[in-house]
């Protein structure tokens, strides 16, 4: 994320709190003498069709250098656990791939302006379409050839190239935290990232009118007043598109995680569109809304799943949207989802992963889920994958991190909306003293999974490496890892930050090719990140 303000910045740096977030597994959405959220019905405060995004100015925003402050959410998962009960110590087979693409992306690279806001962390992500690829890292976002990895003329561009012409604070402002999402279902691009440097605190939300993302969009601003809308993270469903926030209050104090649903029915016409939210309590922060991949949809009327994880187990909300009539709208949950003990890496989320040739230790974002919550639906066979940072050798102190990964399956004889979801399968990879984090993790139409990472020791520069599973191989395993990009430096003093998340994602066309992206460093130094992209596919999966 950026800010252009930084009078502004500092004091909202300074009010910072430490918010601990209560770890006691909840089996209902209530606290004691606390009573269930009511739905908060808003339409947007703006929307309009602009014209091509590719005919919009390439140069980035004014720059500045800053770095992101760390929203603590809590010490979810110190369970002070003495082993990990399903760490992976020892890497499983070869996993075969076949058509693997990997090129630079937006960054300190030959090809894109060097760290276009000179911020950190980058807060890399991408996702992948019909024809395109499209990354979004931070206040700058480009479109590449799929086919061959060429960035396409006049790319990368500002953040707020999106909204010129749009008016206000999306146009004017470009705070990054985005996210890129497509919408495999109809064909189109979503783009969203806040407007926080001035209030009202806004969303700013961009649905394109074709497959082409240099092509037109239906822009939309929704705002959320004096409550910051921070980290938000978006999924594609049938009836929304869903979004989660960690709220601040007035830029300030904690006040718990917003969930949250677009009209995607409106957006998708260029219509103007309400969005759904519920705000929960300051126990609940972190939370993913359920992603759909895939050509099948999920049973029809269910709801978009959110999930977060509490000590040792994972919780499950239900959020079933009206558009009709938002009295008939149900947020339902937590559900609690028993998992095999863990202890959050770094403590909860401070400064542990160590690197070669100097003191500064990185940071492992251990305190929340890390995106996406990827939703399949494989013949009624219902998944959810997801991921998070952990501890290794039962040290919630351990400065080795491995990554903690899930499959939930619906119940036998049931479907998710209608039970509760069952762990089919889980694992923590670490299979050496290298400490891996920051992952984000998806399933191909096969059932195979692919795990892609942060790695980095005294001894590894931080790089980035995949692993992953065929849907035959034995249960709670990952196989041999690939390094997708050796890392050519360390991150020094006095910056901590490291990616803020990653993407994972799979090809529409033939729903089996994954494209990873996350950070890198090129050669030692500070706010000098580089990020990469690759793509790759099981040889099993045509």
């Amino acid at each position: 994320m950026s800010y252009k303000n930084m009078k502004w910045f500092a004091v909202f740096a300074l009010a910072l709190v430490l918010v601990v977030i209560a770890s006691t597994a909840q089996s209902v959405l209530a606290q004691p003498n606390e009573q269930a959220p009511q739905v908060e019905v808003s339409a947007n405060v703006h929307h309009d069709v602009s014209g091509p995004i590719g005919n919009q100015p390439s140069s980035p925003s004014a720059r500045n250098l800053t770095e992101r402050p760390l929203r603590i959410l809590g010490v979810h998962g110190a369970s002070n656990a003495e082993n990990d009960p399903v760490v992976q110590s020892q890497a499983g087979p070869v996993v075969n791939v076949a058509g693997a693409l990997s090129f630079d992306g937006i960054g300190d690279t030959s090809n894109t302006p060097s760290n276009p806001c000179n911020c950190a962390p980058p807060d890399t992500n991408g996702a992948v379409g019909a024809t395109q690829y499209v990354q979004w890292v931070n206040t700058a976002f480009a479109v590449y050839d799929k086919t061959t990895g060429a960035i396409l003329a006049g790319y990368p561009k500002a953040g707020n190239a999106l909204w010129a012409g749009f008016g206000g604070a999306c146009e004017t402002n470009n705070d990054g935290d985005p996210i890129v999402q497509y919408d495999k279902a109809a064909g189109r691009w979503i783009m969203t990232q806040f407007s926080v440097s001035t209030l009202p605190y806004l969303q700013c939300v961009a649905v394109s009118t074709t497959s082409d993302a240099t092509g037109t969009y239906n822009r939309y601003s929704f705002s959320y007043g004096s409550q910051f809308n921070d980290y938000p993270k978006l999924g594609v469903w049938p009836d929304g598109y869903y979004i989660s926030y960690n709220i601040f209050n007035n830029g300030q104090t904690f006040a718990g995680s917003k969930v949250c649903a677009f009209d995607r029915t409106a957006m998708l016409a260029g219509a103007s569109a309400n969005q759904q939210c519920y705000q929960l309590s300051t126990a609940y922060g972190g939370l993913l809304p359920s992603d759909l991949d895939g050509s099948t949809a999920p049973p029809t009327g269910s709801p978009n799943f959110f999930m977060n994880f509490a000590n040792n187990s994972l919780n499950l909300w239900k959020f079933h949207v009206d558009w009709t009539n938002s009295a008939n709208s149900t947020l339902t949950g937590p559900t609690n989802i028993p998992v095999a003990a863990f202890n959050t890496a770094c403590s909860g989320g401070g400064n542990c992963i160590p690197q070669p040739n100097t003191r500064q230790q990185l940071d492992s974002l251990a305190d929340r889920l890390m995106y996406r919550l990827a939703y399949r639906n494989r013949a009624g066979v219902e998944s959810l994958v997801v991921n998070h940072s952990v501890a290794i050798s039962g040290n919630k102190h351990s400065s080795v991190t491995g990554v903690r990964w899930y499959e939930l399956r619906n119940p036998s004889g049931n479907t998710m909306a209608n039970g509760t979801p069952v762990v089919y399968q889980q694992g923590t990879y670490s299979p050496d003293s290298t400490s891996r984090w920051m992952g984000s993790i998806a399933m191909d139409k096969n059932g195979d999974i692919a795990l892609g990472y942060s790695a980095s020791s005294s001894s590894v520069l931080p790089s980035l490496r995949y692993t992953g599973r065929a849907a035959t191989d034995a249960l709670n395993t990952m196989g041999a890892e690939t390094i997708v990009k050796p890392g050519g430096g360390s991150q020094l003093p006095n910056l901590s930050r490291w990616g803020d998340y990653s993407a994972m994602t799979v090809d529409p066309v033939d729903d089996c090719t994954f494209w990873f992206t996350s950070e890198y460093l090129k050669s030692s130094g500070t706010f000098n990140w580089s990020t990469w992209i690759v793509s790759f596919k099981f040889s099993s999966c045509i």
